[in-house]
């Protein structure tokens, strides 16, 4: 069966379908209706304003690099200008690819692009130094846990030495609607509460950070997303605005964050997430930072005054 005729030029034939409205597009109109979608969601939600230094988290995936493209042609409409930052996490025969594309995108975009890497962030820590001392943990999730926090300290400091007064991460629908469910499913309301929005605007000192494609469907959400889309087709959507409408009860609201007593970042307990994880690892006690609820948390920092102590709850990485 030919593919249709695209819904908007009715010329060429349609590239693709898209989940939300169904409507049949070519390539070309999908491009322009994306870019177009990604203004509004930049200009109506007031993320990035004009003379903004924006540090784009730089990967080499398939969001980061859209996200990067996306605002390379938007920049001037928005006036801002673009700093690529990425991150290498020490990971031997992984890392190095994902490094090299990057760095052909910044070639190609000619924006500046600067990496920063965990061993010289973190002491010398790098993943695979991690892994080797979390090795026989029994925790399956113990590197991704690991990589996440130190990775989103990482593009903050990066982001921070290029000068940037704004971080934008590549994360959609999809990856947005994934988290919003599974804190339904566990009953986090903590993180259900900082979940909404479209970003973070920088309390504590910390860089404002937001999600320009968080309305935009990558197309390949995990199986049971895709189980509720192909019921009702806004599903995805209506799951990451659920979480933007979401309020809490006054007792439910978890208390305000405060900074780090060691690196002064934002934090809700004593050490924040990446000073405690690191101090589990240079005590030979990796387990202590990333075991069930937040035992290690705990021992490497006691709660603040006022602060109400919180029932265990499964480990989770946090968005970069």
């Amino acid at each position: 069966m030919p593919a249709p005729q695209c819904a908007t030029c009715h010329k060429a034939r349609a590239a693709l379908r898209r989940p939300r409205s169904g409507r049949a597009l070519c390539g070309a109109c999908f491009c322009a209706a994306f870019e177009a979608e990604v203004l509004h969601t930049v200009v109506a939600g007031r993320l990035l304003p004009s003379g903004a230094v924006v540090a784009v988290g730089a990967s080499g995936g398939k969001d980061s690099t859209v996200l990067a493209h996306v605002l390379q042609v938007l920049a001037p409409r928005l006036g801002i200008s673009l700093r690529l930052v990425a991150v290498d996490e020490g990971i031997g025969g992984y890392r190095d690819a994902a490094l090299a594309a990057v760095r052909r995108q910044a070639a190609r975009w000619e924006l500046p692009l600067t990496v920063v890497a965990y061993a010289d962030l973190f002491g010398g820590w790098t993943m695979d130094a991690v892994a080797r001392s979390t090795a026989g943990s029994g925790r399956s999730r113990a590197c991704c846990t690991f990589c996440g926090v130190l990775r989103r300290r990482a593009l903050e400091e990066g982001a921070r030495l290029v000068g940037a007064t704004h971080i934008v991460t590549g994360h959609n629908a999809d990856d947005m609607a994934e988290t919003v469910l599974m804190n339904f499913l566990r009953g986090d309301a903590a993180r259900l509460a900082r979940g909404g929005g479209l970003g973070s605007p920088g309390e504590g000192g910390a860089l404002p950070r937001c999600r320009p494609l968080q309305l935009a469907f990558r197309g390949h959400a995990r199986h049971l997303l895709k189980l509720l889309e192909a019921a009702r087709p806004s599903a995805v959507l209506d799951l990451v605005h659920s979480a933007e409408r979401l309020a809490l009860a006054p007792a439910a609201r978890p208390p305000a964050p405060g900074a780090c007593s060691r690196c002064g970042a934002l934090a809700s307990r004593a050490l924040c997430q990446a000073c405690a994880l690191l101090d589990g690892l240079n005590r030979g006690r990796p387990r202590l930072a990333i075991g069930k609820g937040r035992r290690g948390l705990d021992e490497a920092g006691p709660p603040r005054d006022g602060e109400p102590e919180r029932a265990p709850a499964p480990d989770a990485v946090p968005a970069f």
